[in-house]
């Protein structure tokens, strides 16, 4: 009997060691799947034709150019967002995420209806400076669609977009998404396409010179004392100005020297 209720004890010790083992390990997300970072990501939560955690935005914010919708799950089928453009747009669901540095995989599933055939259609986008995925055009099934991002050693908030349309390529036509993630990731696999680098595409858009700010300071000390000289040396080279005598206007009175000065002219002239 003893030794049946020890081996009934160990077997009870090590189903609750391995039950805490397994619910710690779901609770880190390190020890297992890779976080996903975006709210809401499986679009289960929501009211109306709003998600929580994300917004809509457009090119043309009006009805009549874009219907925004969420499907909520439902017996099985994931969570889903509808942008449904009926006159040309680059419309989309976002969310802004604050990110460290690091590389991070950005992907969702989506599909597409009658999406015009020439510009950019259905794809999942950073809303800055073209970092944009593959994108789906006509009608397309259900497809997975993944960029590669990094970003800068310290760190970035960056816009994600569940998107029909892209900048200056507006168009028409339905696109359904689920499962948006962003996860962090070491690096991209070997010869991954979409792959973007957030800090080199800040450097390019700012643009100009750069320097340190006490090169900043003497720039604007140099333009100051530059200004000075120049107002001064206007002020040494402006000639002094001749009175200039003064019109009488038709009608005013006549002072007795104006007088005889007429009459004097006219005897000459007779």
């Amino acid at each position: 009997m003893r030794r049946i209720a020890a081996a009934l004890c160990r077997h009870f010790v090590i189903t609750v060691a391995s039950f805490v083992i397994a619910v710690t390990a779901a609770a880190d997300p390190s020890s297992g799947a890779p976080h996903n970072l975006l709210t809401n990501a499986d679009l289960s939560r929501g009211s109306g034709n709003s998600c929580d955690g994300w917004r809509t935005d457009a090119w043309i914010l009006s009805p009549t150019a874009t219907n925004f919708a969420w499907i909520a799950p439902d017996e099985g089928h994931p969570g889903q967002l509808e942008v449904d453009t009926m006159h040309d747009n680059d419309a989309r669901w976002s969310q802004t995420l604050s990110l460290s540095g690091g590389w991070y995989r950005i992907s969702v599933w989506a599909r597409s209806e009658d999406v015009l055939p020439y510009f950019t259609g259905a794809n999942i986008s950073v809303l800055e400076d073209g970092i944009v995925s593959a994108d789906l055009r006509g009608n397309q099934p259900w497809q997975q669609l993944v960029l590669y991002l990094k970003i800068p050693p310290y760190g970035a908030d960056i816009d994600v977009a569940l998107r029909l349309g892209g900048y200056t390529n507006l168009t028409r036509g339905r696109a359904f998404f689920h499962d948006p993630e962003v996860i962090r990731i070491d690096a991209p696999p070997a010869g991954a396409t979409h792959v973007y680098d957030l800090g080199e595409i800040r450097k390019t858009e700012a643009g100009g010179p750069i320097g340190s700010r006490w090169t900043l300071y003497a720039t604007f000390l140099v333009l100051a004392v530059m200004a000075a000289i120049g107002w001064r040396l206007l002020l040494i080279d402006q000639p002094a100005q001749a009175p200039q005598s003064v019109p009488i206007p038709a009608g005013a009175p006549i002072s007795v020297m104006q007088r005889k000065r007429r009459k004097k002219k006219s005897e000459r002239r007779g």
